[in-house]
């Protein structure tokens, strides 16, 4: 069975990737930051939860190492965990953006990079955003256009590069950056706009589940290959 791991998985695109990977028989671990909420998650599934905070080097080595001592191996890492840092920009909140949706996916990475090197078909999905996209942000007619959220898409830039580096460091290991379409969560509340979870997660799935011959190094929405 596959081994996945998905972080920030309490609620919105998480939560609905962890429900459609278990339906296809994947052993998941939700994680979150709040133990609380995160085992209410995964009681609510039916997986198995491991408290995780992508910006605690500690909480991100005991969460792998958790794994490790029942699996054996991580098949598939979702790096979903992110905050929109939304409203005033200055020093405090930008590093808290970039710590949670950059140097949050270099830790999670780094610390699953020995499981991953035990499966026969390991996978690396980061949810970035086409908001990191210098194409769709300079484009009228895309609705990131009107989207100010500097500090978000400046972090997702990042995790967009940091995909490219890893699938090219790594070409054992399959990694690939995904904007999954604008949805309806918390994140996205206030600007009112978005699709159910549950078509965004398909997305993810689809990553998720590639074969071993699948691509890495890509940038990729539900139709394809997207522009940076």
């Amino acid at each position: 069975m596959t081994v996945t791991l998905i972080t920030g998985a309490n609620k919105g695109i998480g939560f609905e990737t962890a429900k459609q990977l278990l339906e296809l028989g994947h052993i998941v671990y939700v994680s979150a930051r709040d133990v609380e909420r995160g085992e209410k998650a995964a009681a609510a599934l039916g997986t198995r939860f491991v408290q995780l905070d992508v910006t605690d080097d500690v909480s991100v080595s005991d969460a792998l190492a958790t794994i490790d001592s029942a699996e054996g191996r991580l098949d598939v890492l979702v790096n979903n965990a992110g905050i929109s840092g939304a409203g005033a920009i200055d020093g405090p909140t930008a590093l808290r953006v970039f710590d949670t949706n950059a140097v949050g996916i270099v830790r999670v990475t780094e610390a699953a990079l020995p499981l991953l090197r035990k499966s026969s078909n390991p996978t690396v999905v980061t949810l970035s955003s086409s908001l990191g996209s210098f194409w769709a942000v300079n484009n009228p007619d895309r609705p990131e256009f009107n989207m100010p959220l500097a500090l978000y898409s400046a972090s997702k830039s990042a995790a967009t590069m940091l995909t490219v580096q890893y699938a090219k460091s790594q070409p054992g290991i399959k990694f690939n950056a995904l904007e999954p379409g604008t949805t309806a969560t918390d994140m996205t509340a206030a600007f009112g706009v978005g699709r159910s979870v549950v078509e965004s997660a398909k997305t993810v799935v689809r990553l998720a589940t590639l074969g071993t011959e699948g691509p890495t190094g890509t940038f990729t929405d539900e139709l394809g290959e997207l522009s940076w």
